[in-house]
């Protein structure tokens, strides 16, 4: 099949890529434009590893072909933060430890942010059930919530 050109905004910045129809979204981020901070776990969906933000809504992109990009706004993990100052999201994480091994760290960080952009007061539940997408198997979760939590009442200024 001949590879098909794709023109999205990915990270704030347009962007121009080649694909063939059959390849993943992640695939195309990790190979084509090497942006390789999002991370290949299960290729099913199941693990949220691969999580990214297309128009707004929080997608798996193993499960994304690269030629639905077309037109979209991407946002991945490298675009979290700006230049040199990390999201406080990503600062929270580092600060109460919320990552060990960190294979799953990008896909939790872009998940939460997706949370914290639609409600600045979640509850503890909440958190729990918007991140019950992305599987850790180092860290438990407990950290990774209380992080949330924080940024998420610093956010309101509580």
């Amino acid at each position: 099949m001949a590879r098909q050109h794709i023109t999205s905004e990915i990270n704030g910045e347009p962007q121009d890529f080649l694909c063939d129809p059959q390849e993943t979204l992640l695939d195309v981020l990790r190979d084509e434009l090497h942006l390789t901070g999002t991370k290949e776990g299960c290729s099913s969906g199941d693990c949220g590893a691969c999580s990214i933000m297309m128009d707004g809504r929080l997608v798996c992109s193993c499960l994304v072909f690269g030629v639905e990009a077309q037109g979209k706004k991407i946002e991945t993990i490298e675009g979290m933060a700006d230049g040199e100052e990390l999201h406080p999201l990503q600062t929270k994480f580092l600060e109460e430890a919320a990552l060990q091994c960190g294979f799953c760290t990008p896909g939790f960080l872009v998940a939460a942010k997706a949370l914290l952009d639609r409600n600045d007061n979640p509850t503890e539940t909440e958190v729990r059930y918007w991140l019950a997408g992305n599987l850790c198997r180092c860290t438990g979760y407990d950290k990774i919530v209380r992080a949330v939590m924080d940024v998420a009442a610093d956010m309101r200024g509580a």
